[in-house]
């Protein structure tokens, strides 16, 4: 069983020099490798000496090896320091946070800064507060941002909890909160809304760094007004010119490749065709499936695509190292190869080809050849961790009764039209029948329901509406991953099956469901807030295939539909969304009614 040996720096000095000396030797001494300088962006052969966890010596280490000294052969290897995250969901993951370290130390990630926006909004302050608690046992560091904008849309939606500058202030004194989470309300830190403001002064008056998110194009004004108000970086590029703009502000960019949005192959360019410092810019993932994790690895893959795209090996190394290591203040500990720092590197044989074939984590081996060589601590939830999904009663098909203003006939309404692979819906007119002056969906014109249901043990309102765009020819699908506030949210064609695929969800504690015809076809259990499994990433990934096969049994022929069907309760985002207060004009921000022939 793995066992965090890891100490502070500050405990280490009088050891490390001596270590460094050989007055006392080394724990382990790699020989014969390559060494990646990211400082000087130098290749240079090198041993390297550790002793209690850190590098002491980076040279000749001859002096430092003594008869308990492991000798570890590096021929072959270029030695690279371990890859940072500088910013990910573990949540997106569908995986509890020590599946997530199974998963991704194997391909190189050993350090990662999360921001739990997700558990947040369900659970607060102790839901983030066990995320926190369980990264503290693992070989994956795992630091935390805290979530800044709880709910998402203040005033259109119930979460499961709110968060404001005073439990900011109170998580900046938290072991592993290194900052505060990306701040998603741009409009409210342009207008100088005090709740906001309050939030990022308690993060400075820290110390911390504050993470952003600024997503218009507009960077004239609006971008440099939110640099100003100390926000350090920001990972929505998504063109060349973003990401450029944030570097030249003195903003970290955060270059992104996830399982969602692919922005590399752009966003690079702000590099690899200016020539301008690559120091400020840094590789992210967000957001990465159970899928992308085992075909491709995690935050190697970004690097691979960095350097598919053009930029040099070693800058690409960087990004994912030194970068987020100075962005947030660790790179004293971290990031790099070289004396005080801990001993996390990664043996690979070809740096164009980034697959690293063995990790080492404080001087110790943990995986190799794609392989976790260490049993991992078991981390067991409360069960209050386990029971998210409270609803008021259970579901019967009258929930999803929506009045018609005639009691027969063809009546006009709005609905949701999803976009395949693109975050935006719009807002469009469809003609749906009254039945005994209730609206029924249409299966042939593609015109389903959709219910979003509060979840959280709170008033247990239901918002209804109409949704086009996923193709079902039948039954109903079910989540309680519906960003931000993770209300429980149903699409199906008739109220029967939606009441089963939601009351399916309440009984197994959340995650996904697809029925038909009063029959369960697919179960994906995400017990841990309704939003992640404490199944290894590889079970996981099994269930998310049953359901897309369910979903295309359905009828559905999406890309992505289980992030399209997540992001219609995302009431910060145009045209029209679904909350449970009801559906919302999010280009007026207003509530409106299903019906149009009113």
């Amino acid at each position: 069983m793995y066992k965090v040996k890891r100490r502070p720096l500050a405990e280490l000095t009088v050891e490390l020099a001596a270590a460094a000396q050989g007055k006392v030797k080394a724990d382990v001494v790699i020989q014969g490798g390559r060494v990646v300088n990211v400082f000087t962006g130098e290749i240079l052969t090198a041993d390297v000496a550790v002793r209690a966890g850190r590098v002491v010596l980076v040279g000749a280490a001859g002096h430092t090896v003594g008869p308990e000294t492991r000798v570890l052969d590096a021929k072959g290897y270029y030695l690279v320091p371990g890859l940072l995250d500088g910013h990910i969901h573990v949540e997106s993951s569908m995986v509890s946070v020590t599946q997530f370290a199974r998963a991704v130390l194997p391909s190189g990630t050993t350090t990662i800064f999360m921001d739990p926006h997700e558990i947040a909004n369900v659970f607060g302050l102790p839901g983030i507060r066990l995320m926190v608690e369980e990264g503290k046992n693992l070989p994956l560091k795992v630091f935390a941002t805290m979530p800044s904008c709880v709910p998402a849309a203040p005033g259109f939606e119930d979460a499961g909890a709110v968060i404001g500058p005073a439990e900011v202030a109170e998580a900046m004194g938290w072991e592993g909160i290194i900052g505060l989470g990306e701040m998603m309300n741009f409009p409210g830190v342009l207008a100088g809304d005090p709740s906001v403001h309050g939030e990022l002064q308690a993060t400075m008056a820290a110390g911390k760094v504050i993470t952003g998110h600024y997503s218009l194009p507009e960077t004239e004004v609006g971008l440099q007004a939110y640099a100003a108000a100390g926000i350090a970086s920001c990972h929505e590029s998504t063109r060349k010119e973003d990401a450029l703009a944030r570097l030249r502000l003195g903003m970290y960019a955060k270059l992104r490749e996830g399982s969602a949005w692919h922005d590399i192959k752009a966003t690079i360019k702000s590099l690899t065709e200016t020539g301008v410092d690559t120091r400020r810019a840094v590789l992210v993932t967000d957001d990465t499936h159970p899928a992308t994790l085992l075909a491709v690895g995690h935050l190697s893959h970004v690097v691979r695509r960095a350097i598919e795209e053009g930029l040099s090996p070693i800058r690409a190394i960087q990004l994912a190292t030194l970068n987020p290591a100075e962005c947030f203040g660790l790179s004293r500990d971290l990031g790099s190869i070289a004396p005080g720092r801990c001993a996390d590197i990664l043996f690979v044989p070809d740096l164009a080809d980034f697959r690293p074939a063995k990790v080492m984590v404080d001087g110790e081996v943990v995986a190799a050849e794609g392989r976790l060589l260490v049993e991992l601590p078991p981390y067991l939830y409360p069960e209050w961790a386990t029971r998210s999904v409270r609803l008021k009663h259970s579901l019967t098909p009258a929930d999803f009764t929506i009045p018609a203003p005639v009691t027969e006939g063809r009546v006009r309404v709005r609905a949701m039209q999803v976009i395949e692979a693109k975050v935006g819906t719009l807002s469009v007119e469809a003609h749906v029948p009254a039945r005994d002056g209730a609206l029924a969906a249409v299966p042939a014109a593609d015109v389903a329901k959709v219910a979003c249901i509060e979840r959280h043990g709170g008033p247990g309102n239901i918002g209804l509406g109409f949704v086009k765009g996923f193709g079902f020819t039948g039954g109903a699908v079910a989540s309680t991953v519906a960003h931000d506030s993770h209300n429980l949210l149903i699409i199906g064609m008739n109220d029967a099956d939606m009441a089963l695929a939601g009351n399916t969800l309440a009984e197994c504690g959340g995650g996904m469901a697809a029925v038909r015809d009063g029959k369960v076809l697919a179960l994906l259990k995400l017990p841990i807030a309704g939003l992640m499994s404490p199944e290894p990433v590889e079970e996981v990934d099994a269930a998310v295939r049953a359901l897309e096969a369910a979903w295309r049994a359905l009828g559905c022929r999406l890309v992505s539909p289980f992030m399209t069907m997540a992001l219609l309760s995302l009431a910060v985002l145009p045209e029209l969304r679904i909350t449970n207060r009801g559906l919302v004009d999010t280009l007026r921000f207003r509530f409106v009614d299903p019906v149009l022939d009113v």
